[in-house]
């Protein structure tokens, strides 16, 4: 590394970042820090890569070579190492935060603590203006314990429902919600409810129902998993139970409900050729994802597809696409899974299309999707909605925190956020 090679890394201003923001220009605002670091504040759009992880993860979400890219630290030294890397990984366009995290905080700028915050902060969001119905742990209990005519769909993913879950819980992953509720509850009068771990999950899925025009009463668990303990009350663990396969007939329903959803969040549907036109594009990023579950996916998807849960991509969506104003494709074989997804996407401000096409024309691919490597627990943040070991007081500051982030939007003031 010689000082010439240092002094070249060029910089950028908080205020080049937040115009790129509002503008819709492409950013991928990278910190480079421990994800246990980065989770004690960062903007509200920064992904993280750990520097340590930038050969292996860098080239598969940020797939763009000519992207810009911004990184930074808070003053540790990883950001100039990380520009420097990243230029040797062949990216065209890397700068460093002028100030690190210092620096943003001095602009006046805001800081959002925890991990897929503006995901979570859109949820808050599509709470606050649609008023989307919840009960509380204790009310759910007593349902439970009359055994009252009801139906408890956890959205979060089976890993996640089969470590811990509400008391005759289903597993059925977010964007399955839409395809599979009715074949769970094919009866008007069961009473819904849709349960995550906190409170983003459960908002979207019970949203998501409520949105596709589902006949029954639909509740989110208020704050999930954390307000069942906070109440005092017992999970249960290991738990198996998944969605029943579902017919024909309710596909289709399903398929003409989900469709609407997504007409009204404006999300465009495009074919091969469209799909063509996007990809030889080299001047925008381009992510194609089936949302399909893992399984479905490896046993055969499209060409040139990723797989991540709709549900998880909407969640965690910094993580799948880090590059903000980049486009996403999403497809699945049904329709309702990419229907959904992409009406949270787009609401969410991002430029999605659905590849609707017909998928036994195709030669598909079948295994996993070539990801890098899972990451290992060093520097992991302990989230404290995981697992059964939570401390109450840290339960309770995360809802807090989660319950003021639609104030802390409007602060920012970058998300472009809408609901429909």
């Amino acid at each position: 590394m010689t000082t010439d090679t240092l002094d070249r890394i060029l910089t950028s201003t908080p205020q080049d970042i937040r115009r790129a923001l509002l503008v819709g220009s492409e950013i991928a605002l990278i910190d480079v820090r421990e994800e246990h670091d980065f989770a004690q504040g960062h903007p509200l759009f920064a992904a993280q890569i750990p520097l340590r992880r930038i050969d292996e993860e860098a080239r598969w979400r940020i797939p763009r070579l000519a992207t810009p890219i911004v990184v930074y630290d808070n003053g540790e030294g990883f950001a100039r190492k990380a520009a420097i890397r990243l230029e040797a990984l062949g990216y065209t366009d890397v700068r460093e935060l002028e100030g690190g995290l210092s620096g943003w905080r001095e602009a006046g700028y805001e800081l959002f603590e925890d991990v897929n915050s503006y995901s979570k902060a859109f949820g808050e969001l599509v709470e606050h203006r649609r008023h989307t119905p919840s009960l509380p742990a204790e009310e759910v209990q007593a349902l439970i314990r009359e055994k009252a005519d009801i139906a408890i769909l956890d959205a979060r993913r089976y890993d996640e429902y089969n470590t811990m879950s509400i008391p005759t819980g289903t597993s059925v992953p977010g964007a399955e919600l839409v395809l599979r509720a009715r074949s769970i509850a094919p009866d008007p009068d069961t009473t819904i409810i849709v349960n995550c771990a906190g409170r983003t999950r459960s908002i979207i899925g019970t949203q998501s129902l409520v949105n596709a025009g589902l006949p029954n009463k639909v509740y989110a668990l208020r704050n999930g998993t954390i307000g069942w303990t906070l109440a005092g009350q017992e999970l249960e663990t290991g738990q198996t139970r998944v969605a029943p396969d579902i017919d024909h007939p309710s596909a289709e329903e399903a398929r003409v409900h989900a469709r609407d959803v997504a007409y009204r969040a404006g999300v465009k549907r495009i074919g091969w050729e469209e799909l063509e036109q996007l990809k030889a594009d080299t001047g925008r990023s381009l992510y194609l994802y089936d949302v399909r579950q893992p399984r479905e996916f490896e046993s055969g998807h499209l060409p040139g597809f990723r797989n991540t849960q709709g549900g998880q991509l909407v969640q965690e969506t910094d993580h799948n696409a880090p590059v903000r104003g980049a486009r996403i494709v999403v497809t699945d074989d049904i329709g309702p899974r990419a229907d959904m997804t992409a009406s949270w996407l787009a609401q969410l401000g991002w430029d999605v299309s659905i590849l609707d096409v017909d998928w036994s024309a195709v030669t598909l691919e079948t295994g996993p999707d070539g990801a890098p490597t899972p990451r290992t627990r060093e520097g992991r943040y302990k989230r404290p909605y995981e697992g059964t070991d939570n401390q109450a007081e840290k339960m309770q500051a995360y809802l807090d925190w989660e319950y003021g982030l639609v104030a802390q939007l409007e602060r920012d003031g970058t998300h472009g956020f809408f609901v429909i």
